[in-house]
């Protein structure tokens, strides 16, 4: 009997440190190759591609639920949105959409999904828990790309190709509610920590400008290179990172001086992003490189180029 009551002891004992580890579990990537017809999961502990998961024919855009356990994933070629099952590795439900259907983002509470419709001029707004269409939005932009939520899931800020400003949409109202000057081309968007500010990469004028989300208006323009297009904000706040697709580079953007401190070198197309939960690393898709590169952001250099599927459009991490 005393033994019983040691190995009881030593179990309650171990138990913080397995919950801990639960918390801590590396997280994976998840790349949607537009041409091949996939996703790519990378466990980001081991930079290796650990499986393919089918997603349409033509899958472009990418969110998941906060849990990791559903995906949304817009496929342009059947004009829907498709909701997998992680665990699974298959679509559960089909949501019709406008044609070309392209970004996707998720809000932070996961109640929230919105898709940029391309050909729609519009977002349509999901419940992230069902699936079901609750709004389709209309913008002024036209051919949009992204609509993603600020942090505190009050707003939508959609870019839009054929565009010199991001509309704005209160989720609340379902309606777009301003539109905020920018330059030609605004492409990929991301918000400040705490919903403060928004940084806006504009593709036809190699810029990043920064929001103020209260005064709805560009504070400032930050030089960037050669058809500057996603954006990506550290979780600390205090990096922005932009990928230049003709240059194949990411610049780092110091937030409190707004000045580009390094520019790294990574693979042919850069495109969509995505970073890590504690902010060390930054998972990049090369869409003419067939390839995602890993950038260590404490030292700002590329540690990793991963093989993916043809024509990789973006990464979300879960």
């Amino acid at each position: 009997m005393p033994n019983f009551f040691l190995r009881l002891r030593q179990v309650f004992w171990l138990l913080p440190a397995l919950a801990s580890t639960a918390v801590q579990a590396v997280p994976f990537a998840y790349v949607p190759n537009e041409k091949s017809g996939t996703l790519s999961v990378i466990d980001t502990a081991t930079d290796q591609v650990v499986r393919q998961i089918a997603a349409g024919k033509r899958p472009r855009g990418i969110a998941a639920n906060p849990s990791g356990r559903q995906l949304f994933v817009t496929d342009a070629a059947s004009s829907a949105l498709l909701l997998i099952d992680n665990a699974g590795g298959a679509p559960v439900r089909t949501v019709a959409l406008g044609k070309s259907p392209e970004g996707v983002s998720a809000s932070q509470d996961g109640s929230h999904v919105a898709v940029a419709v391309e050909e729609n001029n519009s977002v349509a707004l999901l419940d992230g828990h069902t699936g079901s269409l609750l709004a389709d939005i209309k913008v002024h932009g036209r051919n949009p790309e992204h609509a993603v939520f600020s942090p505190d899931g009050r707003w939508l800020l959609v870019s839009a190709e054929e565009a010199e400003q991001v509309d704005v949409i209160d989720v609340a109202q379902r309606r777009q509610v301003a539109s905020i000057a920018v330059g030609l081309r605004p492409r990929g968007i991301g918000f400040s920590p705490d919903s403060g500010r928004a940084y806006v990469a504009c593709e036809l004028v190699n810029a990043v400008y920064v929001i103020d989300m209260a005064a709805r208006k560009a504070i400032a323009t930050i030089p960037a290179g050669k058809n500057a297009n996603g954006i990506v904000v550290h979780p600390g706040g205090k990096q922005v990172y932009v990928s230049n697709g003709i240059d194949g580079t990411v610049m780092v953007i110091d937030t409190a001086s707004n000045k580009v401190t390094a520019t790294i070198p990574v693979g042919k197309r850069p495109w969509n992003m995505a970073i890590t939960p504690d902010g060390a690393k930054l998972y990049v898709a090369n869409g003419r490189s067939n390839s995602v590169s890993v950038i260590d952001t404490a030292s700002a250099r590329k540690v990793a180029d991963i093989a993916v599927g043809e024509l990789p459009w973006g990464v979300v991490i879960r």
